[in-house]
């Protein structure tokens, strides 16, 4: 990790490193097929479906996904350690409308809607038809498809279908959103929430939270961020590990909107 890495404001967290969890930790770090679809998302899936103590039961998939990570192949979910940092900040603020930008498995908009009031819903946004299958397909097992939509697309298409479904199918406007999960194409982050800005979703005390901001690392967003610190958002950053094993650091962003965005951002 470089200097400008190490260099964290004074609300960073510094303990992650002290954050355990019951399962051990994988002897590698990551696989050969990092970020690749290679099938280990249904192995998953069937992994999970396996179990019958995981049906209609969100908490048991999450720790069934988790134990499939670590005992049999690596996934990119948020994962347990990171998973507790995000618990943390959606017990606090109780979002009701949430958006994910990165569906994957569905790992994390099961172990969210666990956190949020019973009227609150998940819209989540994935580029892959594949893995937004997968992910419909799990949630549909954890018995949460009322509560949780897996939209597949995503945000920067050139004819804003996917921002079009959103605003028309799941009531997306003007001060609607509560709280933004981006953990997708590391390079859509900055476009992605110049976006939502940019069409006016949020409203103060709205939550941007970004995953992988330092490895695979999203640092136009960190940059942004850091630029607009006092102007747009108000950023705690937290130092912590890359999901499923304790070799590669990571840090993720909670970003809390306290301005006006504008399309010129």
């Amino acid at each position: 990790m470089d200097s400008d890495q190490q260099k964290k404001s004074g609300a960073s967290s510094r303990g992650a490193a002290a954050i355990k969890t019951a399962l051990p930790k994988t002897k590698v770090p990551l696989p050969a097929t990092f970020g690749a679809f290679d099938g280990r998302e249904r192995e998953c899936l069937a992994y999970v479906q396996s179990d019958p103590r995981t049906k209609h039961n969100p908490a048991a998939v999450v720790a069934a996904i988790d134990e499939f990570a670590y005992k049999n192949k690596w996934l990119m979910n948020v994962g347990d350690v990171k998973g507790k940092i995000l618990d943390e900040c959606l017990e606090r603020a109780q979002p009701r409308t949430l958006l994910e930008l990165g569906a994957y498995i569905g790992y994390s908009s099961l172990r969210m809607i666990q956190r949020l009031p019973k009227d609150a819903r998940i819209v989540s946004v994935e580029f892959s038809g594949k893995i937004a299958a997968v992910a419909r397909e799990m949630i549909a097992h954890a018995g949460m498809s009322d509560r949780i939509a897996v939209v597949h697309g995503y945000l920067q298409d050139q004819d804003q279908r996917t921002k079009q479904a959103l605003e028309r199918d799941y009531g997306f406007g003007k001060q609607m959103l509560d709280f933004v999960f981006l953990d997708h194409a590391k390079e859509a982050y900055l476009p992605d929430i110049q976006l939502i800005l940019a069409s006016g979703w949020l409203h103060q005390g709205s939550i941007a939270f970004a995953d992988n901001v330092l490895y695979p690392g999203a640092p136009e967003y960190r940059k942004f961020m850091q630029e607009q610190e006092g102007k747009l958002f108000r950023t705690k950053e937290t130092d912590t590990w890359l999901e499923y094993q304790d070799k590669v650091p990571d840090l993720v962003l909670e970003s809390v909107y306290i301005g006006q965005g504008s399309a010129r951002l």
